[in-house]
């Protein structure tokens, strides 16, 4: 059962990993994790506060990238890389955030990356729900830019 975690004006879903890796796609004939990918996608996008990232796009990578093969695994790092960075503006030490290469990796072990990048979006949500945190810490500067020449 999903619970609601609320962070500033915006909520976001505490899902359970177990739910999401096996129960919900096997009771939807694999249907769900689509649904979920582009959710996971959709959260990352408004946490961070980054319209560069499409959540239809990376259901067409799962999707029809498949096709192709390198495009969902493209997907997953590129996925895990969005949870890193949300954990990186929470405040979660660098050895302790999510890593990509890990999710790619999990890929190929029964689709066990989407255990793996819910385990880690919890981890952000437990953070949220056991404090008393009324809204997100301000974005991270962006790095500085030499001078034009």
């Amino acid at each position: 059962m999903a619970t609601t975690v609320v962070v500033g004006n915006q909520s976001f879903k505490r899902r359970n990993p177990l739910a999401v890796w096996l129960g919900l796609p096997f009771i939807t004939l694999g249907i769900y994790y689509f649904v979920w990918w582009y959710k996971v996608n959709n959260e990352a996008r408004h946490f961070l506060n980054d319209q560069s990232i499409n959540p239809g796009l990376s259901v067409v990578a799962v999707t029809l990238g498949a096709l192709i093969i390198v495009p969902p695994l493209v997907s997953a790092y590129g996925t895990t890389a969005r949870i890193a960075r949300m954990q990186e503006r929470t405040g979660m030490p660098a050895g302790t955030r999510a890593n990509p290469w890990i999710s790619v990796l999990l890929h190929f072990i029964f689709g066990a990356h989407v255990l793996y990048m819910q385990m880690e979006l919890n981890k952000i949500w437990d953070g949220y729900r056991q404090t008393t945190v009324a809204a997100l810490p301000p974005p991270l500067a962006p790095p500085a830019m030499p001078p034009a020449v």
